[in-house]
């Protein structure tokens, strides 16, 4: 599985931007179609939540590819 750090610069970022901004995906459309097909998991757990918070310390997971979120 591909790793990525992503450096977050303000309080939190709204899922489906994350996946846009770290290569997830093309568009935030599409980011929000990858977390309604189901293809999401934020900690471990499933998201379904297309606009959920993203902060500093999570680890999101999409088809392969591990996003750890950090401070900027």
């Amino acid at each position: 599985m591909k790793t990525v750090d992503f450096d977050l610069d303000r309080e939190y970022v709204e899922l489906n931007q994350l996946l846009k901004l770290a290569g997830a995906c093309d568009s935030g459309g599409a980011g929000k179609q990858l977390v309604a097909d189901g293809l999401v998991t934020v900690d471990g757990q499933p998201e379904s939540r297309k606009t959920a918070k993203i902060r500093t310390g999570q680890v999101v997971v999409c088809e392969g590819l591990r996003i750890r979120v950090r401070s900027a």
